[in-house]
Parts: structure tokens; sequence; C-alpha cells
């Protein structure tokens, strides 16, 4: 079968190559992919917003099954674009997609399905977002853009000043364009993330191993967010026993109020949730898979990744056994450009990363990387996800840093402190 990944990072890559594996992918092509992708599938020079375009390849190329991977084609409706014109594509359709492309939405699904959640209020105009922030107490909140803002439309404000510069950026500025038409402002929550993956048909729903994304830009979570700055899986702060009642109590009772709504859900649901006090509350939800979440756990995935995307699409999902997982724990660091999550040079040539790839266990994932004259350079904010298996977290971390090491650029950045929460 041929099969077409629409999107050009890390996770686009993680999919490629994981679905290369399988022994009934023929050929791999990614639309419009990176440097990384070309090695393990064949690029398309298409982007993913061009639904004609990508449509007419996937008919001349006999492709069987096409796999979104970023968010704003799935919320910009590529699924139902796809299906009207008889291909087979895996990602929730437009109406679905919602979840993730407008806040609002998501909070007020989440509140009507007695989903545990933070405390919110929305706001359809700075002036009044501006009022609700002066009059009350000056507490911890959090501003969020209603809309798609690549990962940065949340800013997690500790005092008043910083919520009403949140507001003016947001609402005010458009710093995120439309996406700051609306706000949602709610109570922020205090503890640890932990990402939790769940891939379902809208009957079946399987729950992948948890796991931790960094999305502040510095070590100890400190700096402005980013689209994220490195993983690990599995994420031991969610026990087996926890696991089960985010399924029971966050994951169904979303899949229900979603086919309720007459949006059926079907694809990969990603909730972002908050280790509190009070239990696991939703943060947010995602409807793809995690970047750089993916990387590791498709690091660990044992089962055909094909065989799991194609019974989602026909809704057989119950067919698939007990999914198969390396008991190695997988750690991802993401390499990124200076200056990055704010402007930042592009077209630096990558060195070692042949010797970054010939460690055991070692798989370099691409992100923001492009070929010019034969080269590998740089061509976005986060360039690579190193990622490592290990017997333990910390024999992870060593492996993936020690990979980290053997490549350069000018201004080549990383956290330095990804999975220490879990060996802390």
């Amino acid at each position: 079968m041929n099969i077409l990944i629409i999107g050009n990072g890390g996770r686009e890559h993680a999919l490629a190559w994981k679905i290369t594996q399988s022994p009934r992918a023929e050929r791999v092509f990614v639309a419009p992919g990176n440097a990384g992708t070309d090695l393990d599938g064949e690029n398309v020079p298409l982007s993913p917003t061009d639904f004609p375009k990508l449509i007419q390849f996937a008919k001349q190329n006999a492709v069987g099954l096409t796999v979104v991977g970023p968010e704003a084609p799935l919320t910009a409706g590529i699924v139902d674009a796809f299906e009207e014109a008889g291909l087979k594509v895996f990602g929730p359709k437009k109406n679905a997609a919602e979840l993730e492309g407008s806040k609002v939405f998501c909070k007020e699904l989440l509140r009507s399905a007695d989903v545990p959640t933070a405390d919110y209020q929305v706001f359809y105009s700075p002036d009044q977002a501006v009022k609700f922030i002066t009059e009350r107490e000056d507490a911890p909140v959090v501003v969020k853009a209603d809309g798609l803002a690549a990962g940065k439309g949340v800013v997690v404000c500790a005092h008043r000043q910083d919520a009403l510069e949140a507001v003016e950026k947001i609402a005010r500025q458009k710093i995120f364009g439309a996406a700051g038409n609306r706000l949602v402002i709610e109570e922020r929550l205090d503890g640890q993330e932990v990402s939790v993956l769940c891939i379902t048909d809208g009957r079946t729903l399987i729950t992948l191993p948890p796991a931790q994304d960094h999305k502040p830009a510095h070590d100890g979570d400190t700096g402005p967010n980013t689209g994220g700055m490195g993983a690990y899986c599995p994420a031991p702060i969610l026990n087996e026993e926890m696991q089960r009642w985010v399924e029971e109590h966050i994951l169904v009772p979303t899949v229900h109020a979603m086919k309720r709504s007459r949006r059926p859900f079907r694809g990969v649901l990603y909730a972002g949730l908050m280790m509190t006090k009070q239990g696991p509350k939703v943060l947010e939800y995602n409807v793809r898979f995690g970047d750089p979440e993916c990387q590791p756990l498709l690091m660990r995935l044992k089962t055909d990744l094909l065989d799991i995307l194609e019974a989602t699409v026909e809704g057989r999902l119950e067919e698939i056994k007990q999914l198969e997982w390396d008991p190695r724990p997988a750690v991802s660091v993401v390499m990124a450009s200076a200056g990055y999550p704010g402007e930042y040079e592009k077209g630096f040539p990558l060195r070692g990363l042949p010797d970054a790839e010939a460690l055991p266990d070692v798989k370099v994932f691409h992100a923001g990387t492009a070929l010019k004259d034969g080269k590998v350079v740089t061509a976005g904010g986060r360039v690579l996800n190193v990622t490592a298996l290990g017997d333990t977290i910390s024999q992870a971390k060593f492996n993936a840093y020690r990979a980290v090491k053997c490549i350069r650029w000018p201004g080549a950045w990383c956290r330095k402190d990804i999975s220490d929460k879990a060996i802390g």
C-alpha cells in the first residue's frame, strides 16, 4: 500500500519512519516533508493546506491511506475533503477537530460532559477581559487565545499585570491574528503536566502510555512557552491505576460527548492534563499526535502502526489486539535554532548527524531541516528531535544527550534537563 503523510515536522518524520517498517507499506510519501523524511520516505513539494493538489496526487499515485500530522489542515477540513473524494484518511473531520481549533468549544464540551477542568470564563472583547482581571483579586490565571496559535497562544500569568499584558498582545495587538478574537481566562492549576494520547474510531479506544512534554524554553521550566523542547515516555507520574481513571473519567466521556453533539471523533485524541491535588484535570485537547510526544511513543511502539491507523479509519479498531511496547523508556531532546521561540536565522549546515545516528538505540528525527546543495541545513526553530531508548529513564537521557553532543551548527541549543522530573 502507498501512504501519504501530511506535514513537515519531527512528528511526521517519526510517522514516516515507523510506517515504513510495516511489511504492507510500499511507498511512503511526505508532503512537504523535510531532509529527514526524504531519507525515510519520499518528499512531495505540496502544501499541507492545498487540498485539491494533495487529493490529485493521492489519486494519481494510488495512495491507500493518508495520515494527517499537524492541526492546521485538520481544523481546515482536510479529512472532509479527502473523504468526499473517496479517499481513506486518518484524522478527525473539521467539526470534530474544533476540539483543538477552539479553546471556547473545548471548555464548553468539557463542562457539558462533566470532565474535570479549570474554572473559566469566555470573553468576546479585550475590554470585557480587562474589566474582569482588574475587578477580581490579584490571583494567578491563564490567558488563552481561542484559536490555533502554533502552541504559543497560552500565557500562564502569576500576577494581574501579566494577565493584562497577555490580553493586550493577544486581543488588541492580535499577535496570533484571528485566533485572538475570543479569549478564555481560567484559574491557574498547580501540579505537573502529563500527556495521555488515545487512538479511537469513535467506538473503541486504545490508550497509549503517558508521556511528558517540556513546553517552557529553558531548564527548570523557565522562559517563554514553545512548541515543546523535549519529551519522554512513559511518565511515571501516571501509574496504571490512574491511567485507567483518566480513561474512564476523561477520555471515554469526551468521545461520548462528541458523538452526542454530532461530531463523532476518529483519530488521535490527546489530553493535556495537570496532575493537581484534586486529581487529573484537562488543560486542553489536541486532535493529533503530539509533537514531540509522538517521537518517544513511536520509538517504543512494536505493533505495526499502519495496521492501527487503517483499522481506525475503517471503524474496526476492536480487531487490534493489545499493543506491544518496548519495555525500555525513551527520551527525546529538541535541538533548536538560536533565538527560538523568537526570531531565528535559517540555512546553517548541520555537522555530525551520521555520528549521532551511528550510536546504539538512537534515532534523530528531523523537525526543521531542508536539503540545500546536497547538505542538510536548518530550516526552522525546532531543528531536530534526538531520541533514544535506555534500560532506565536515566540511561535513555544519557543516550539522547550523548547523541546531541555529536551534532553541531552555529547557535544550536537545547534544554539540559529533559526527563529529570521522572528521575527526581
